[in-house]
């Protein structure tokens, strides 16, 4: 059986993920364009049926649960507590959801990791390097990790600095921002006579960042496309990064 990590999340963690405003802020998340997307990638993998899958950073499971559907045994795992209570509702014998930090090793091995919609870059360079780290020691020898990320060059090119957004009779201010290292939104807002103020700050990462970070690793890139379609990336144009990772085959000492 599979336990829950024990960590602080005081010390370790952004807790507007955690926060049900979160999930109300995004409730408008397409789960078509997740099962559109998880249908192509993994026909693409030609993964076989059964395989195991990681799904690292997995929130309330909405790849996951595609991903099981298709005919794979899958693990979700998340820092969100709250995420991870809603993930369990769909849990199955294929399909496991627990909560844990994606930079940790699970000493588990996969066929495949998955870290999906840009949950990476939220922390230090080193937790970066960290996770990728993770994500090669849960896999097998020869197994596959994707990296779903955003396109750096095209969020600064269209950033939104400034907007509002209606959700559950909340107004949400939304401010954005580029700066050297990290892109910055900021939200806002009031509830029940109360103010709330919440960060996310993602690194500024470059297909050329990851492939620096993956230098000190036992990955490799395979491939990498530039949206959910897998069309080529264009370092301008594509809305997303995502890479295709193989862990390269090692003797065991």
């Amino acid at each position: 059986m599979i336990k829950n990590s024990n960590i602080d999340l005081d010390n370790t963690y952004n807790h507007w993920f955690d926060s049900p405003y979160y999930h109300i802020l995004y409730e408008n998340r397409d789960n078509i364009e997740a099962k559109k997307f998880i249908k192509k990638i993994l026909k693409y993998l030609q993964l076989a049926k059964g395989s195991k899958i990681l799904d690292a950073a997995c929130g309330k499971g909405r790849h996951s649960i595609e991903i099981e559907k298709l005919g794979y045994k899958v693990l979700g795992i998340d820092l969100s507590k709250n995420s991870i209570i809603k993930a369990k509702i769909s849990e199955n014998k294929n399909l496991k959801f627990l909560i844990h930090d994606i930079s940790t090793p699970l000493n588990l091995e996969f066929d495949a990791v998955f870290n999906l919609f840009t949950s990476f870059g939220y922390y230090s360079k080193k937790k970066d390097q960290d996770i990728l780290l993770a994500i090669e020691k849960n896999l097998k020898n020869g197994g596959i990790g994707v990296i779903d990320f955003f396109n750096i060059n095209k969020v600064k090119k269209n950033l939104i600095k400034k907007e509002i957004v209606f959700k559950k009779n909340i107004k949400f201010k939304i401010k954005r921002k580029v700066y050297e290292n990290y892109v910055k939104k900021s939200i806002s807002f009031t509830d029940k006579n109360k103010q709330y103020n919440f960060n996310e700050k993602v690194n500024n990462l470059s297909l050329k960042n990851f492939k620096n970070y993956l230098s000190n690793t036992n990955l490799e890139i395979l491939e990498f496309f530039g949206d959910y379609d897998l069309n080529p990336f264009d370092n301008i144009k594509s809305p997303r990064l995502i890479i295709i990772l193989k862990k390269k085959s090692q003797s065991n000492k």
